[in-house]
């Protein structure tokens, strides 16, 4: 099946970027691009990387669920990092009416893009970083 003109756009945009990334004023020394810098960054604040992994198991989850699935993470700490990646479109939350009045978080389309990502990195820990560390 042949891309459509979405997907053909999305990857000359992708093509541009990595362009962006790597040419640099023309030159061919080492640079830092700041797109990865940024999502890095974003992704290895403390706790974020685990309560994403989180979402991308459970789906749909409250605060409780999430706060009970890691270890050490108090509640202030959650809060203040679901409300990030909410501010980054990554996590979406939802209110429903009550009594009681109950919260749920879940990925957004454009944070279960991260998923493979989030995977690979997984999967190096575990090589990596397992029972050999």
């Amino acid at each position: 099946m042949a891309p459509g003109p979405s997907t053909a756009v999305a990857a000359a945009t992708e093509s541009q970027t990595e362009r962006d990334c790597t040419e640099l004023g023309g030159q061919a020394k080492p640079a830092c691009c700041p797109y990865f810098h940024q999502a890095v960054e974003l992704i290895g604040r403390r706790w974020t990387g685990a309560i994403l992994e989180i979402l991308m198991q459970g789906g749909s989850l409250r605060f409780s669920t999430i706060a009970a699935a890691v270890p050490d993470l108090s509640d202030r700490m959650l809060s203040d990092r679901l409300k990030e990646l909410e501010s980054y479109a990554l996590v979406e939350r939802t209110v429903f009416a009550g009594p009681p009045v109950r919260v749920q978080y879940e990925l957004t389309a454009k944070g279960q893009e991260l998923a493979p990502a989030i995977r690979e990195l997984k999967r190096w820990a575990r090589h990596w970083l397992g029972a050999s560390a």
